[in-house]
């Protein structure tokens, strides 16, 4: 089966799809319509939808899901999408993020959002009257940062800004469902492991540290550790590390005024010129140019 990668370039270049706005990190859209002449697609980036009318029913990783008018689908990284199938009155907003825009706009929630999509899977979920209210006036403000013909600074990080917003809404939204939700505690038991590997990764401040140590932590051992992270979201152990690890790097690069030898110690890096060269191998740039540029 022939299929497609669904990344920020396959969108933005797709004729056929009204874009709202795309940057390096976001793409926001009106109509995924197109999409029903894939027979099957990965998607390269985190996507929330929001259907408007209509229905759309596919299976992701082997799993059918449906979605209905007022519903919002939650679609992780690395979900493998097929069989869809879209009703003729079918319509739809919605944003899709990288992994780097979403941990920068939710920073510390971010385990909510792991929590809801990679350990409870939970990939549907129904919006009430006021709900739909909240992101209606949201995405009116967002069509009018989106309009180009209006000419004022700041633009991206207004839009960002809303973004973020809208994303930490739907976050609170979700833990406040966690919360209610009468949901049998074996659903969970087969992930505690993958929990707990992403509770320690959000909680700890120095994240450099090998697949070993955190292995260690969690009293199993790294190939197990790396099989179940594999399993459950797609990605290994060290990715998952990484990920965070350039995230906070960027965060105290981006939005402190800490010495590099500062950030290198916080961040648990031997020496500046260790963590120098860690910087150049995964941005391209030293860390005092990646600071001012």
């Amino acid at each position: 089966m022939q299929r497609e990668e669904i990344t920020l370039q396959t969108l933005t270049d797709n004729e056929d799809i009204q874009v709202g706005y795309s940057d390096n990190d976001i793409v926001i859209i009106d109509s995924i319509q197109e999409f029903a002449e894939v027979s099957a697609a990965r998607m390269s980036m985190n996507a929330i939808a929001i259907c408007m009318q209509g229905k759309v029913q596919g299976t992701l990783n082997g799993q059918v899901m449906e979605l209905h008018k007022n519903q919002v689908a939650i679609i992780p990284q690395n979900v493998v999408i097929t069989d869809l199938m879209i009703s003729p009155d079918f319509n739809l907003k919605a944003m899709f993020l990288t992994n780097r825009i979403l941990q920068s706009f939710l920073r510390e929630k971010m385990s909510v959002w792991n929590d809801v999509v990679y350990v409870r899977r939970l990939h549907v979920v129904t919006m009430d009257d006021i709900e739909l209210q909240f992101y209606s006036n949201f995405y009116e403000m967002l069509s009018l940062s989106f309009d180009k013909k209006i000419n004022y600074p700041f633009r991206t990080d207004v839009i960002q800004s809303l973004l973020r917003a809208a994303i930490l809404g739907l976050c609170g939204a979700l833990k406040q469902r966690m919360l209610t939700d009468d949901v049998p505690h074996d659903t969970y038991t087969a992930n505690n492991h993958f929990q707990r590997f992403l509770d320690l990764l959000h909680s700890i401040d120095v994240k450099h540290r090998t697949v070993e140590w955190y292995a260690s932590e969690l009293c199993i051992s790294p190939k197990y550790l790396s099989t179940i992270c594999k399993k459950q979201s797609g990605k290994t152990a060290n990715e998952w590390i990484t990920e965070h690890v350039l995230e906070d790097i960027r965060y105290y690069l981006k939005q402190t005024d800490y010495s590099i030898k500062q950030i290198c110690d916080l961040l648990g890096f031997p020496n500046p010129s260790f963590f120098g060269k860690y910087v150049k191998e995964h941005f391209g740039q030293t860390p005092a140019y990646f600071r001012h540029h």
